[in-house]
């Protein structure tokens, strides 16, 4: 580990997904690329922030701050991770880049692709990396399924995809002052989790990553509760190819965790199974259904491939971010900034027709 190349970062907040987060990049494992070091931690609270790290950091102490403020300030802080809520990643990371900090800020990386686009020209102005945070496509089973969706062809041209993610919330029993009622922060289920069903849909129909890739046709429709969405639906169309994908989000229910996605080509069909869309463990790759359609679909032996590892898999992100860093990148060779402003931008269109404004809009 002494031998890696390392990295230092500064952490804001200490909700969930920092923790998570956090947890993930200490790990001692075999296959690290860089050693990672929490240098410290941003919080409201100094003793949330003190039982953060004695939790999540048993082995190097960070410095503990009581504003993010002295996080951006800290010379020894290289990166900074923002897991704050959506509709304060613009400023958080605008912040961060006036100080000279590199960043890496969760999804959404901001509300509207407005925003995002405001944040990474600030960025290539003050010459410094940033980065969305979206896990997901970081993961070896994500590398591992495009390799053999779309360089081996292993279920022929595909077609079709489809992705649920679901999570209950109960909405409206919730407290008005808590993070799932306030439309201004960008409450709902598609910024929450759509965006990774969109993701699977995106990733099985069109892998590119180049700028000037083929935009879907978009149509999509919204449910709420008063002004917060809870359920999304929308169909991406792919002109040139014919290629369909259906992407549904929800607080009402929770998801299947069986079938994450579901990948149909020419010759077979591929279905993603774990946790949650964000948390895929593994999928498999079946031959085209027999039989005569109906009650009399046979399905043939598949071949499932595994993808088990400590942890929930930040670790994988926080490598490929740091090398990114450590070789003098401005943007990740995994999402370019490209790439995340035309996620933005489809689920800006969903929003625009499923009716979900934000005040920011």
């Amino acid at each position: 580990m002494s031998q890696l190349p390392s990295i230092r970062w500064g952490i804001l907040t200490t909700g969930k997904i920092a923790s998570w987060y956090v947890a993930d990049l200490v790990l001692s494992r075999p296959d690290a690329k860089v050693r990672h070091i929490v240098q410290a931690i941003g919080t409201s609270d100094i003793n949330r922030g003190e039982a953060f790290a004695q939790k999540y950091c048993p082995k190097e102490k960070p410095s503990i701050y009581g504003s993010y403020e002295e996080v951006f300030a800290d010379p020894a802080v290289e990166i900074v991770y923002i897991g704050t809520p959506h509709a304060f990643h613009k400023k958080n990371c605008l912040d961060a880049i006036a100080a000279g900090k590199h960043v890496l800020c969760e999804k959404p990386f901001t509300l509207n692709a407005r925003e995002a686009r405001e944040v990474f020209e600030t960025a290539r102005e003050k010459k410094v990396f940033i980065a969305e945070a979206m896990w997901l496509r970081h993961r070896p089973l994500v590398r591992e399924l495009g390799h053999l969706l779309h360089v081996e062809k292993a279920i022929g041209d595909v077609f079709r995809a489809t992705s649920d993610f679901g999570g209950y919330l109960d909405i409206p029993n919730l407290p008005l002052d808590k993070y799932y009622r306030q439309n201004a922060l960008g409450a709902g289920s598609l910024l929450d989790m759509g965006i990774y069903s969109l993701t699977w849909v995106m990733l099985s129909l069109d892998p590119s990553i180049a700028a000037d890739r083929e935009r879907p046709k978009i149509l999509a429709t919204q449910s709420h509760w008063e002004d917060v969405e809870i359920n999304t639906s929308a169909i991406l169309h792919y002109p040139s190819t014919g290629r369909q994908g259906i992407v549904t989000s929800t607080t009402l229910a929770n998801g299947n965790p069986d079938l994450l996605a579901r990948i149909h080509g020419t010759a077979g069909t591929v279905e993603v199974h774990g946790a949650c869309p964000s948390l895929p463990q593994a999928f498999t790759l079946y031959p085209p259904f027999g039989g005569e359609g109906g009650a009399h679909v046979t399905r043939g032996e598949g071949k499932r491939y595994d993808f088990s590892a400590p942890g929930l898999g930040f670790q994988y992100q926080a490598d490929n971010i740091a090398l990114d860093v450590l070789a003098g990148r401005l943007e990740s060779s995994i999402i370019p900034q490209t790439e995340t402003i035309r996620v933005m931008e489809t689920m800006d269109e969903i929003r625009r027709q499923g009716g979900t404004r934000y005040p920011v809009d």
